[in-house]
């Protein structure tokens, strides 16, 4: 399944020392330059990333013929996501996470990348049909998406918990210290059905009081109550934490390392065509990629540096 995510956008109120935040949930140049920066409260400049990549030469010979007379491939995305996929203010700039990542792999080929905004049930389908190249959309590589789609490997979106700045409780998920603590789930999310039992049953066996576990309906009325000081901390998916983290970092501060799953991971994965003459190139470009300081440095910018990973697998 595609990770969870919501869309929101978070304003100060500054009258009333509260967060406003208004959301759509979901299942994830100067101008576009300034635009991303403003968005991720990056210190850095997409370019100042862009501007260390260089065509990788190994990646570039496996690219098809046609493609590289072409010079150019297209990148299928849901533009609602922030901050993996969406638009700038000016509402036709794409940006975010996963759009930086296809333009740096476009870089390692010697490609322009076209970022086209598809909505997610016609991702697939699209790439099916040859409108599209790949997509980068958080998506799982599922036994049933490997049936249609090549896949990639390219990062871990993973559970993170995010209190008050400063985390004047001393938490993190690396050890017991949650236990007892009054922290914010998402109703029917996997951090409330099937990540806090586990927690509570390693706080019970090192004789801790189990997380007092409050369950709300969506992430912005968590973080409201997180700034009002009736949570300790909220625990949800990471992508949507890290991007209230770099908005308001007065307010909020995002905890590492994310949550270790006991069985399984939350990597991610990029789709392409099944069987397509492009995943070898894209692949090798993705690894190029991972082992130069862009790929930690593109993942900092948007707050999301936690789920890096170091080794990309193609699936197929």
């Amino acid at each position: 399944m595609r990770t969870t995510m919501s869309k929101w956008k978070i304003l100060t109120a500054a009258s009333l020392g509260t967060v406003v935040l208004a959301s759509t949930s979901a299942c994830g140049g100067g101008a576009s330059s300034q635009a991303s920066d403003e968005a991720s409260g990056a210190k850095g400049s997409f370019e100042d990333v862009a501007a260390e990549v260089k065509p990788d030469p190994a990646a570039v010979d496996l690219l098809p013929a046609d493609i590289k007379e072409a010079g150019k491939i297209t990148m299928a995305a849901d533009l609602h996501y922030p901050p993996t996929s969406f638009l700038a203010e000016d509402n036709k700039t794409p940006i975010g996470y996963n759009v930086d990542i296809a333009k740096l792999l476009g870089q390692k080929l010697g490609l322009e990348v076209e970022v086209k905004n598809v909505t997610w049930d016609n991702v697939i389908p699209g790439i099916a049909a040859g409108r599209y190249d790949f997509t980068a959309t958080n998506m799982t590589p599922t036994p049933e998406r490997l049936e249609v789609l090549d896949m990639i490997t390219y990062w871990a979106a993973g559970s993170s918990l995010i209190v008050q700045t400063g985390n004047p409780e001393g938490l993190s998920l690396a050890d017991d210290s949650i236990c007892g603590k009054k922290i914010a789930v998402m109703a029917g999310s996997s951090q409330q059905q099937d990540y806090i039992p586990l927690i509570d049953e390693d706080c019970e066996a090192a004789g801790q009081q189990p997380v007092d576990s409050v369950v709300l309906g969506n992430v912005e009325g968590a973080l409201t109550q997180l700034v009002a000081k009736r949570l300790d901390g909220v625990f949800s998916d990471t992508s949507q934490l890290a991007w209230a983290a770099k908005q308001q970092p007065q307010s909020f501060e995002l905890l590492s390392p994310q949550y270790q799953k006991e069985e399984g991971d939350d990597i991610v994965a990029l789709g392409l065509e099944k069987d397509s003459e492009l995943t070898s190139a894209l692949h090798a470009a993705m690894q190029s990629l991972m082992d130069s300081d862009a790929y930690q440095e593109t993942l900092d910018r948007w707050g999301l540096g936690a789920g890096a990973i170091t080794t990309s697998e193609a699936l197929g």
